[in-house]
């Protein structure tokens, strides 16, 4: 079967067994996700995308591994909590990315509108508040 679709619209989530499922998106998905009614997506690794234009009000780790970042537009900074301390790696060029480390606290900061493609280890990842 051949897909074309939109990544911001249609996720893509690659299981351990080498397919890769399409999974639509809808304005609930997040919240859906991290009250954990979708199981399947713990395993594997799950592509998304999407745009915002502000900073982000969380920060998240993966501690199943390493998540690629990948700038698609607009600018942004990301920011890792890495040994206490705070690293910041600044993504301007469309087709930049970051290999966020295993296990490794971190959020984004932007200030204006940003797509960001994700491939991220869903197993137990965590989230917690950015303090203002």
């Amino acid at each position: 079967m051949t897909l074309t679709a939109d990544i911001t619209e249609t996720y893509l989530h690659f299981t351990e067994d080498g397919r890769v499922d399409p999974v639509p998106v809808s304005e609930s998905f997040w919240s859906e996700l991290a009250a954990g009614k979708s199981p399947g997506l713990d395993r594997g690794r799950l592509m998304s995308a999407f745009t915002f234009a502000e900073s982000w009000a969380v920060w998240e780790r993966h501690p199943a591994g390493e998540e690629l970042v990948m700038l698609l537009s607009g600018a942004a900074t990301l920011v890792l909590e890495e040994a206490g301390q705070m690293r910041e790696v600044a993504v301007r060029t469309p087709g930049a990315y970051v290999l966020v480390p295993r296990n490794v606290w971190h959020t984004v900061r932007t200030e204006v509108p940003t797509t960001m493609l994700f491939l991220t280890p869903g197993a137990g990842t965590e989230h917690r508040p950015v303090e203002a």
